[in-house]
């Protein structure tokens, strides 16, 4: 039941896609009638008024049988030459997939550099905000065509948890090939311990993913847990489920076994604790009216901003200053202070003529802002 409950009552859903799930590992082709399914799965989560992002794997696998690539170990260079053919079949597949129901794909690809640089973070959160306030439906994976080891996620367990905690969800689903977490493999161990729901990630529940025979995909269980630990931590649930079998999240719904990590707060919660722990990079001094509106849920525009000091770029944490010199709390700027200074007091409409080129209207938007 507590599953049932937290699909019910998510509002932005995270799937994460192996693979070995969507795409056989003989013929190399993609599980269309599999998909087809999921996306059944989808367009239920949707009807109830909640976002879905999806993080797919599957572009390489798509682009090796394609290019004739040997099933071996793959370099480097031919594993970003396979990516760049599959992706392309990989966008059609969903789009094909969802437009029976209504609903647009939009593709994302993501490296490891995009999380870490607070403005190619904030600048892929608003991506996703538009998508998802138009009722797209964004198929993410990692951009292994430029991506090296240096700058890799590594595996889409953790890429899905980071783009959980870019886009606020409340519930992240890993699709796996088994129905849980267990104490040791489940495959290899009739005595396997599984977990119903874990409510804390202690060093010994954390211990039990690091067996090297612990399950048999890329990541194992030990990239689940540590996608849990980044879940959980920014007030996302996650939920592992087994996903070979068609309908998934219909599966979820009807009871099917898996094992689900508790959030530690709300997203909401812990995004806003993240802001308030930052150290100030400048400050920015409102007006009057741009306090009201900010005690009243909404963005912080040039227009009733009166000064502004300190050294920061776009992405960095600011302190908000009332007219009196009062703290109103912190934000994360989406201008560097050349910029700041140049449009602070005017419209939003005069920015694109005072700067020369198209910028948010916001100069700290109401989600990244923290009293």
């Amino acid at each position: 039941m507590e599953t049932v409950k937290l699909l019910n009552t998510a509002k932005r859903v995270v799937i994460k896609i192996g693979s070995a799930t969507l795409v056989d590992s003989d013929s190399g082709r993609l599980n269309t009638n599999w998909l087809r399914g999921l996306a059944v799965d989808i367009s239920n989560i949707k009807k109830s008024d909640a976002d879905v992002l999806i993080v797919s794997s599957g572009a390489i696998a798509l682009g090796r049988g394609l290019l004739g690539l040997p099933k071996h170990t793959l370099s480097l260079e031919q594993s970003q030459a396979a990516a760049a053919v599959g992706q392309i079949c990989l966008a059609q597949a969903f789009s094909e997939a969802l437009v029976p129901h209504a609903l647009t794909a939009a593709q994302i690809l993501l490296t490891l550099e995009d999380s870490e640089n607070r403005k190619r973070y904030l600048n892929g959160r608003s991506t996703f905000a538009t998508l998802l306030a138009q009722g797209a439906v964004p198929i993410v994976n990692e951009n292994d065509t430029v991506a090296t080891n240096e700058i890799r996620f590594g595996d889409n367990d953790r890429l899905a948890a980071q783009v959980a905690v870019m886009t606020g969800a409340d519930l992240l689903i890993l699709l796996s090939d088994v129905d849980g977490y267990y104490d040791k493999n489940p495959m290899i161990h009739d005595d396997a311990q599984h977990f119903e729901f874990i409510k804390e990630i202690t060093p010994e529940i954390e211990a039990m993913a690091g067996a090297a025979d612990n399950y048999t995909s890329k990541g194992g269980m030990r990239t689940k847990i540590l996608a849990a630990k980044t879940a959980t931590s920014a007030g996302c649930t996650m939920i592992i489920a087994k996903g070979t079998d068609d309908r998934p999240i219909s599966m979820l719904r009807s009871g099917a076994r898996c094992t689900v990590f508790a959030a530690e707060r709300d997203p909401q919660t812990a995004r806003k604790h993240w802001i308030s722990s930052m150290k100030p990079r400048g400050s920015v001094r409102v007006d009057n009216g741009a306090r009201a509106a900010m005690q009243t849920g909404k963005s912080l525009l040039p227009a009733g901003v009166h000064s502004v000091t300190g050294e920061f770029g776009r992405g960095d944490p600011v302190e908000i200053v009332g007219p009196n010199g009062e703290s109103l709390g912190k934000g994360l700027i989406r201008y560097t202070k050349p910029e700041a200074l140049k449009i602070l007091g005017h419209k939003s409409h005069e920015i694109l003529s005072i700067l020369g080129y198209p910028a948010r209207a916001a100069m700290i938007h109401r989600d990244d802002m923290a009293s």
